[in-house]
C-alpha cells in the first residue's frame, strides 16, 4: 500500500506512536511517505532516521515565526489555534503535487489535530483518496479538565478561548473524515459526544499505543534501589506538572514521614519553573532532559503515576511496566488499559491510600518483583507495536474497501 502519512512534528523515540507505526509499515514492505516539519538539527536528524527505517520523507523547517503568524490569522475564526499552529504551505504544496498525480497514494494518515488542516485540505481537493485521521486524544476532554484544575493562566486560556473552539472543531472532524482513531475508549465517548445529532460521523475506532519492546525490556543487571522512585515525562506538559505538584505536595509527605532519606526522581525535558523548584528539597532530583530514561526505570523500587487529569493511554505507566518496573497509579490510567490492579500494578484515588500503596511496594520486595514481572507480561500481550499495525492495516483496508471496493494489496 502506498500511504502518505501527515505528522506535524517530527516521529521519534519520544513521539513514539507515529514512529514505530511508521517503521512498522515500512518493515512489512508498504511505501510510507511521510510529510513532517521541524526546526533545529535534531528534528533534521529525526527526519534522516526515519528515512533510515525505510520512509520517504517530506520535511520542512517550520519557525515559531510561522506559527504565529498562523496564529494571528486565525483569531477572528472559529478555528482552534492548534490546527492551524503547524500549517506550513510548503509541505502542503508538496503533499498536493504528489496528489495530483492519480495513484500516487492509496490512503492519506493524519496525526493529531495539530495535523488535522493538512487532512481537510486533502479532503477539499482530493476528495477520491481515503483520508484517516488518528486524534490520538480528544483535546477538547483534556481542555475541559485542565480549565477545572488549573486556575492559572493556562487555565483561564483554555477555558474562555481555545475550550470552545476545539469542541467546534473536533465535532466538526470526525464528520470530514473517512475513519478516526484514538487510544481509548474514553475518548471515544468523549468525541461522539461532540457530534451533532444529524451528521453522519466516521467510524471511531480506538488503536492502542504500543512499546518498542526491543528498546524497554527489564534489565535483571540492574539492582533496584528501594529508597529511589521515579516518575517521568515532558515536565512542560501542563497535565504532568500538575500531577507532579500533587505528587510532591500531597502524596510524598506521608511517604516521608515513615521514609525520610527517600529519593524523588522527576525525569523529562523541559521542566517548567514550578517544576524546578520543588527540586529545592534536597529529596527531589529534577533532571531535565537525559539521553536515556531506562536506567532509572530499572534503578526505581516504583514508578509514581498519580494523574489528576489527561486523556489517552499514559506512555510512562507502559515503558515503566516494559522495564519489569512496578506502578502506583490512578484509577483515570486503568480505564485506558486492559491491566488488572493488583496484579499488574496498584491503584490509589486519594492522596493517604496512595502513599500507602508506594509503602506497600517498598516494604515487601516480594511484590515489588512479582508485580514488575507481571507488568512486563501484560505490556508485552497487549501493547506490542506488530500486533496494532496489524490493527491499522486491517482499518485501512476496511476504508478502502467502504469507499472503492479496493482491497489492500
Amino acid at each position: 500500500m502506498k500511504i502518505a502519512y501527515i505528522v506535524p512534528y517530527v516521529p521519534n523515540l519520544i513521539r513514539t506512536r507515529p514512529y514505530n507505526l511508521i517503521s512498522q509499515l515500512a518493515d512489512l514492505g508498504h511505501e510510507v511517505s511521510v510529510f513532517t516539519l521541524g526546526s533545529g538539527i535534531q528534528d533534521f536528524d529525526d527526519a534522516e532516521s526515519l528515512r533510515l527505517k525505510g520512509a520517504r520523507v517530506y520535511y520542512q523547517e517550520h519557525t515559531i515565526w510561522r506559527s504565529l503568524w498562523n496564529i494571528v490569522r486565525a483569531m477572528p475564526s472559529r478555528r482552534p489555534l492548534q490546527t492551524v499552529y503547524s500549517w506550513n504551505p510548503h509541505l502542503a504544496k508538496q503533499l498536493g503535487s504528489l496528489l495530483s498525480v492519480p495513484g500516487t497514494f492509496d490512503l492519506v494518515h493524519v496525526e493529531h489535530l495539530r495535523g488535522s488542516y493538512y487532512g481537510q485540505y486533502v479532503k477539499s481537493r482530493f476528495g477520491k483518496v481515503p483520508v484517516v485521521w488518528d486524534s490520538v486524544d480528544c483535546i477538547s476532554h483534556l481542555f475541559k479538565q485542565a480549565s477545572e484544575h488549573n486556575s492559572g493562566g493556562f487555565g483561564k486560556f483554555v477555558t474562555r478561548f481555545e475550550l470552545p473552539r476545539t469542541q467546534y472543531m473536533e465535532g466538526k472532524l470526525v464528520g470530514e473524515f473517512d475513519q478516526v482513531f484514538v487510544t481509548s475508549a474514553m475518548d471515544k465517548n468523549a468525541l461522539m459526544e461532540l457530534t451533532s445529532q444529524d451528521s453522519k460521523p466516521a467510524p471511531i475506532s480506538v488503536l492502542s499505543n504500543g512499546v518498542d519492546l526491543e528498546y524497554f525490556h527489564p534489565n535483571p543487571n540492574v539492582k533496584k534501589d528501594r529508597e529511589t522512585l521515579v516518575f517521568s515525562g515532558k515536565m512542560s506538559y501542563h497535565a504532568n506538572i500538575a500531577m507532579v505538584k500533587y505528587l510532591v505536595d500531597e502524596i510524598m509527605p506521608g511517604v516521608w514521614m515513615k521514609r525520610p532519606n527517600l529519593r524523588l526522581i522527576v525525569v523529562g525535558k523541559d521542566p517548567s519553573p514550578d517544576v524546578r523548584a520543588l527540586g529545592a528539597d534536597p529529596r527531589v532530583m529534577i533532571t531535565g532532559t537525559v539521553d536515556d530514561i531506562r536506567p532509572y526505570l530499572w534503578k526505581a523500587a516504583c514508578a509514581v503515576v498519580p494523574l489528576v487529569y489527561g486523556a489517552g493511554i499514559q506512555n510512562k505507566i507502559l515503558e515503566a511496566m516494559a522495564c519489569g518496573t512496578a506502578v502506583v497509579t490512578t484509577s483515570k490510567t486503568t480505564s485506558s488499559l486492559h491491566a488488572i490492579p493488583g496484579r499488574d500494578l496498584l491503584v490509589a484515588d486519594h492522596a493517604q491510600e496512595f502513599s500507602q500503596k508506594i509503602m506497600m511496594l517498598l516494604e515487601d520486595q516480594e511484590l515489588q518483583m512479582s508485580m514488575g514481572a507481571a507488568g512486563a507480561i501484560y505490556v508485552k500481550n497487549y501493547h506490542n507495536w506488530t500486533v496494532i499495525t496489524n490493527q491499522l492495516l486491517l482499518h485501512y483496508s476496511d476504508v478502502r474497501q467502504r469507499m472503492h471496493g479496493t482491497v489492500q494489496r
